[in-house]
């Protein structure tokens, strides 16, 4: 097959350049969808990252409604496998015990993800149920494409993977507590949770039964992130609460430069710290800041660390119990079978679904006071940066963070869990916006994320310094560093 460009220009552009050249002519969004889908195929071998790439439309991509004169103009896009559903096709969770569910409707965003002008061509990997911290178990091991011994993290697994081997500009993410943020770290590409009361989790749930997660993008751009909020965003009818949007679009206000900003650091969240490597990488990019103009200093939050994330833990044990409770009654089952789901699901379910409603009550008054704290702090900073997480990326195989681990525990294991995962899930406990920007490295060579977090419905202030930041290193994110795996070095 002759494709449109070769690999050094395809990675060149990113989802806007790719869309311009479209409305200009110079392509198609079949050559696009044709490209990307070679892309998988070359790639795909060694990251184990795509579940399945739908071939009528990479064929024909207004098949299922893409709008060609949206935004995007037939930019291509995989959707994580636990996210939008699409009518017709298979979803299944990156689990055995799912296998074959097909969706009878597609969601409220899978119409604003097209009508934006995304072709929608595949299905990237996920934990089961998105749970853990890699998409490591019998269906699929997603390998980081900077290093095959290292894994991506998670949940967001294969789409990180695949953005950061150049064979997408963009593409879809979910994240409750961190994994869109974290997996974008890992592998070195732009990871954007927005706020509560953004995107839509209609018609299955709301931003008030999801409570903690919320849906999104991963990108290798600032302004492709910027588009994709200011197209998918948006409630569907009958939301719980009201939907919110910007006095002006993010692809505007990112052309302009914030004011001089009051920046936190910290890598001490509660009893958690960042080894010496990652502080250091943060105090870099601290100066980096500084040389912007900005005001740095090392503050605290002063948050109630151990309360939070004890009542992060609840959340998650009841909420991921109801969501098995929920398959298996729909197939039927009362008990969850060992073979088809994985011990620490099977312990979720067990631990949390007869939580009671005065233990979510104390849960919820948790969240309360954790998010007012969060509240006073962004009175007198505009953002707070950390480290993406507290420890380096695990190699493959590393158990203790997977719902394969056999820990007898589940409270264990979340607890050791936050040991690696500790700057990202309070934002989603508090609905506040973070952003990972790829600034610094680990010790072994992979990238290491730089979040960046500040109050609620202040998205656009993440987006405008992230493309301050990227005009002044002349948008080479990861000191313009490519991985080891990618599209432009062949297979």
């Amino acid at each position: 097959m002759t494709l449109a460009m070769g690999w050094d220009e395809w990675t060149k552009h990113d989802a806007v350049a790719l869309a311009d050249r479209v409305r200009k002519g110079d392509l198609t969004p079949a050559e696009l969808a044709a490209q990307a889908a070679a892309g998988i195929a070359m790639m795909n071998p060694a990251l184990d990252a795509v579940v399945e790439v739908f071939d009528d439309v990479i064929a024909d991509p207004t098949k299922d409604g893409m709008n060609p004169g949206g935004v995007f103009a037939g930019v291509p896009l995989l959707i994580k496998d636990l996210g939008p559903t699409l009518k017709g096709r298979l979803q299944e969770f990156g689990s055995m015990i799912m296998q074959g569910n097909r969706p009878t409707q597609d969601s409220f965003l899978t119409g604003k993800i097209r009508n934006a002008g995304l072709n929608i061509i595949g299905r990237s990997t996920t934990p089961e149920f998105g749970v853990c911290s890699s998409a490591e178990n019998a269906l699929y091991v997603t390998r980081n494409p900077w290093d095959l011994d290292y894994t991506t993290c998670g949940s967001s697994a294969g789409t990180a993977a695949m953005l950061a081997a150049g064979v997408l500009p963009i593409s879809h993410g979910t994240d409750g507590g961190g994994s869109i943020r974290i997996p974008a770290g890992a592998t070195g590409s732009i990871g954007l949770k927005v706020s509560r009361g953004v995107y839509s989790l209609a018609p299955n749930l709301s931003d008030l039964s999801g409570l903690v997660s919320i849906q999104g993008c991963l990108s290798r751009s600032v302004r492709d992130t910027a588009a994709f909020v200011d197209h998918c965003r948006g409630g569907a009818p009958g939301e719980f609460m009201p939907f919110w949007s910007p006095a002006e679009s993010y692809s505007d206000l990112i052309t302009r430069d914030p004011g001089r900003l009051r920046i936190a650091l910290s890598h001490e969240w509660g009893d958690f710290r960042a080894p010496p490597h990652f502080v250091a990488e943060l105090e870099r990019v601290g100066r980096l800041l500084e040389g912007l103009g900005h005001h740095v200093e090392w503050v605290l939050p002063p948050v109630d660390f151990r309360a939070a994330f004890a009542a992060q833990t609840t959340c998650y044990i009841s909420n991921f119990a109801q969501v098995i409770a929920g398959h298996l009654a729909r197939l039927g089952l009362e008990q969850p079978p060992a073979d088809l789901l994985e011990p620490i699901n099977i312990r979720l379910w067990e631990a949390g679904l007869h939580t009671s409603y005065s233990e979510r009550a104390k849960m919820q008054a948790v969240f309360n006071t954790t998010s007012r704290a969060f509240g006073n702090f962004f009175e007198d900073w505009d953002i707070i940066l950390t480290p993406i997480t507290a420890r380096p990326t695990p190699p493959v195989g590393t158990s203790e963070y997977l719902t394969t681990s056999t820990n007898p525990s589940v409270h264990d294991w979340f607890a050791n869990l936050w040991q690696n995962f500790a700057y990202t899930p309070l934002a989603n406990l508090c609905g506040i916006p973070g952003i990972s920007l790829p600034l610094a490295e680990q010790e072994s060579g992979l990238p290491l994320g730089i979040q960046a977090q500040a109050r609620q419905a202040n998205d656009g202030l993440l987006l405008q310094l992230a493309a301050q930041i990227e005009r002044a290193i002349d948008g080479k994110w990861n000191g313009g560093r490519l991985p080891a795996r990618h599209v432009s070095r062949g297979a």
